[in-house]
């Protein structure tokens, strides 16, 4: 699998974590435990630190990026949906980020909350727990985020991490 130091940058992985051999891993970036990064993820550490936290996935053509001033943080029990851009924001833990996501420079994602498929979230915007972020540019709603959807989501990736640790074999 592609996972790369730049100069000094090296990447750390925990031993339970999962990294599809066709991600990307780049430079300064934490990987915790139980977490996944799926197929054409990249996540790419050359500016400041991306750091990923326990039990979040980071799922298929991903981009997780820094800019030169503010590092990207992903909390505990993060379900970070296909096609995301994450790019030197702040998600806090318990947080769904939905397919096509765009969540950019100095946001904060809080506990609890859920940023749906498609929104873009533009630089500066606070997402409060429990709140669901939709549409272009993004527009809160307050108490629509569904805490179950977000804990049942989260632990499927734990237990597809676990699967695909043991079973994933390349056949071709």
């Amino acid at each position: 699998m592609p996972i790369y130091a730049l100069g000094d940058l090296e990447p750390t992985i925990a031993s339970t974590a999962f990294v599809h051999p066709d991600a990307v891993i780049i430079g300064d970036v934490v990987i915790g435990e139980h977490s996944s990064v799926w197929p054409c993820a990249v996540l790419r550490g050359d500016g400041m630190t991306i750091r990923i936290g326990d039990r979040t996935s980071v799922q298929d053509g991903s981009v997780v990026h820094t800019t030169q001033s503010f590092g990207t943080t992903v909390g505990d029990d993060v379900v970070i949906g296909h096609l995301v851009h994450l790019e030197g924001c702040t998600i806090e833990s318990r947080v769904l980020v939905g397919v096509g996501a765009v969540v950019l420079h100095r946001v904060v994602v809080h506990s609890g909350a859920i940023v749906a498929s498609n929104a873009v979230l533009l630089n500066d915007m606070v997402v409060p727990s429990g709140a669901v972020a939709m549409g272009v540019p993004a527009k809160i709603r307050e108490g629509a985020a569904n805490a179950d959807l977000i804990r049942l989501s989260a632990e499927a990736y734990v237990f597809n991490t676990e699967r695909f640790r043991r079973d994933l074999r390349r056949i071709g």
